[in-house]
């Protein structure tokens, strides 16, 4: 039980990860006209499924719009990308002093994720970050991880989810039941193993000690030239 007290302790689950503002990746201020519509909202979520984020200002004006406000429910594609708004706002509001607008964006961020799953139960991005809010609260239980094994489940190979479920599991993969727990080592062996090697190798490099020495054997099963690139993505890191 100590051991999960420390990994949550830990964690201190920032849900912008899943959008790897503090990863050192690319950042993109961007600004929105007055008049907002659908593929407005679809450029924003490519922009962010490629790294990329908003500035504080432009992710509240874009989020509280009209056009925002007055979104289909089951548009899932543009519900996504104020999902992914959204998330750097409460990541923001966390550092904040303004406790009632960090508790009322994490609000609106529940239930937009609830919305979208209601319309869209295979969505395995809104699953993971269903399954991040739940962490949120510091609590461990079998209908938490039911949530990022239904991530797993509705999306095992896209690229984009594994990268940001990566970032989310790997720091609570102790505390996970051993089968999701094998679902995490994997995903974290694969993505290396396909050359998505940056994001591995800063969640294995800000990880515990415990979580290392759980994440070490599979590093010791990748092929020499896959060892190469995260030895050396590991010691950019080290500098």
């Amino acid at each position: 039980m100590r051991t999960k007290e420390r990994v949550y302790q830990r964690l201190g689950l920032r849900v912008s990860t899943l959008i790897v503002g503090s990863l050192g990746l690319a950042w993109g201020v961007l600004s929105l006209g007055q008049s907002i519509v659908a593929s407005d909202f679809w450029d924003v979520g490519a922009q962010l499924l490629r790294f990329e984020t908003f500035s504080r200002a432009a992710a509240v004006k874009t989020v509280e719009s009209p056009a925002a406000q007055a979104l289909n429910p089951c548009d899932s594609q543009s519900q996504r990308a104020l999902l992914l708004l959204e998330l750097t706002l409460v990541d923001n509001g966390q550092s904040s002093a303004a406790v009632s607008e960090f508790d009322r964006r994490v609000r609106s961020l529940e239930a937009r994720t609830r919305r979208i799953l209601s319309c869209a139960p295979r969505d395995s991005f809104a699953w993971l970050v269903a399954f991040g809010l739940e962490v949120r609260h510091g609590t461990t239980s079998p209908r938490q991880f039911d949530l990022l094994a239904a991530s797993y489940e509705t999306s095992p190979n896209e690229a984009w989810v594994a990268l940001r479920r990566t970032i989310v599991a790997i720091p609570v993969a102790l505390a996970a039941p051993e089968p999701i727990q094998h679902k995490i080592l994997d995903e974290f062996q694969n993505l290396i193993q396909h050359r998505f090697v940056e994001i591995p190798a800063r969640v294995y490099f800000d990880a515990a000690p415990e979580t290392r020495a759980l994440i070490q054997p599979r590093i010791e099963r990748l092929s020499p030239a896959s060892k190469r690139l995260f030895s050396e993505e590991l010691d950019k890191l080290r500098r």
